[in-house]
């Protein structure tokens, strides 16, 4: 973990271990590539009043299980966030699903991999519709610097906090200046 612990602390992770790193990238798309998607879930967010946390359910449109978490995310930096999630059985969603907050709708394609790194594509539902926006995570900052935008790819918009899913569930779709 390349996370300086002060940092970590400061930022309520006083022992990394029960955490991860994640790093990446956004940009907003107009398509979604559907040539390269390899499989596809709906995904529902609840972003909890006053919190850190965001409960979500990823439903596999194939029809496979339903992914549900409980997790807990702080950024360092535009690119680079600790994360900690806690899987949950459907009783356990369910009674923390009524929990106060805003929720956002989307479907995540998720595409092949190119030259390792992880790439999704996020199709935006109800007030955020018409928003798509892909993503792609890096194992390292390295990867994350070297990493050219995709082809299909518009405006990188990774430096902008108006495309965090915490601010577009809170404050809607952004201007588009």
């Amino acid at each position: 973990m390349d996370i300086d612990p002060a940092t970590a602390a400061a930022l309520g992770w006083p022992k990394l271990k029960y955490a991860w790193v994640e790093r990446e990238r956004r940009w907003l798309c107009r398509e979604v590539p559907l040539e390269r998607i390899v499989r596809a879930e709906a995904i529902a967010d609840l972003y909890v009043a006053g919190t850190r946390l965001r409960l979500r359910e990823a439903l596999p449109l194939d029809g496979g299980p339903a992914m549900r978490r409980l997790g807990r995310k702080a950024d360092v930096d535009a690119r680079t966030r600790l994360l900690t999630s806690i899987y949950l059985s459907e009783a356990e969603f369910a009674l923390l699903a009524d929990l106060p907050g805003q929720r956002l709708r989307k479907v995540r394609h998720h595409l092949r991999a190119e030259g390792g790194v992880a790439l999704s594509v996020d199709v935006f539902e109800g007030p955020l519709a018409g928003l798509v926006l892909a993503e792609a995570e890096f194992e390292t900052a390295e990867q994350l610097a070297a990493f050219h935008a995709p082809d299909f790819a518009g405006r990188e918009v990774t430096d902008d906090p108006r495309y965090a899913g915490g601010w577009l569930v809170a404050n809607g779709l952004p201007d588009p200046a």
